[in-house]
């Protein structure tokens, strides 16, 4: 592979901004100025967009009303809404986008296809990677993994609020340590929430870094990629 190829998992509620619902267009504005950023210097991109700021399906299941297997498919509805106004706001800044879905909506996006997805990746297009695996039980972490090693990213960078991993939460505690390095098992067996235990224990399997960093801090995205990591925390 001659470009960088990477995938990044940006969190449905970090769209919803000071709300804490909905979607923020001026998140969306900035978030597509940082991808075309990577656009831009020749880096090829695919995205996956978590549901939170509308909808999580574990939550909507909670009192058994709603099945766990209907919330869970509301929830994949609920990345397609992020993703086409991912869509919308990157082609705004003038990228070529195309949105891939793992349930079939054709009048919406295309449906996946690996062969079709890692084709549009090396034309240079952006490709946002909706509706999870199309399958209840897994998170949009799962998903992200399993598109990752699918198209061959060489790593998967985790957009959050915080700059990294710490050994507990930095809003709660001063003394809290950020991890510059952990491995897949120190995740795994501290239950450090990095992402899901399923998407860690896919990465391990694929020898696939999983990248944490803040979202926020303006070319984080470009320079983890070059190779800076003062900003963020590697699993591998």
């Amino acid at each position: 592979m001659s470009k960088k190829r990477v995938l990044v998992k940006f969190s449905g509620e970090a769209l919803a901004g000071e709300a804490g619902h909905g979607i923020d267009t001026q998140i969306l504005k900035y978030i597509a100025n940082e991808i075309k950023t990577l656009v831009d210097s020749g880096i090829e991109v695919a995205i996956v967009i978590g549901g939170g700021n509308i909808i999580r399906g574990v939550t909507a299941a909670q009192d058994g009303i709603i099945k766990r297997t209907s919330g869970d498919y509301m929830g994949m509805l609920a990345t397609v809404i992020n993703g086409v106004a991912m869509q919308e706001a990157c082609e705004y800044v003038g990228l070529q986008v195309r949105m891939q879905t793992a349930i079939k909506m054709e009048q919406i996006a295309e449906p996946y296809i690996n062969r079709k997805a890692t084709r549009h990746l090396e034309k240079g297009r952006v490709v946002i990677f909706a509706a999870g695996t199309g399958n209840p039980y897994f998170t949009t972490d799962t998903a992200a993994t399993l598109r990752a090693v699918e198209v061959g990213a060489e790593m998967i960078i985790k957009a959050t609020k915080v700059d990294g991993v710490y050994d507990k939460d930095p809003n709660k505690y001063d003394d809290a340590v950020k991890l510059e390095t952990l491995t897949y098992d120190q995740a795994l067996s501290d239950h450090i929430k990095v992402m899901d235990d399923t998407s860690i224990a896919l990465a391990k399997d694929n020898s696939l870094p999983i990248v944490v960093c803040d979202m926020f801090k303006e070319n984080n995205l470009l320079e983890i990629i070059q190779g800076d990591r003062t900003n963020c925390s590697v699993v591998k």
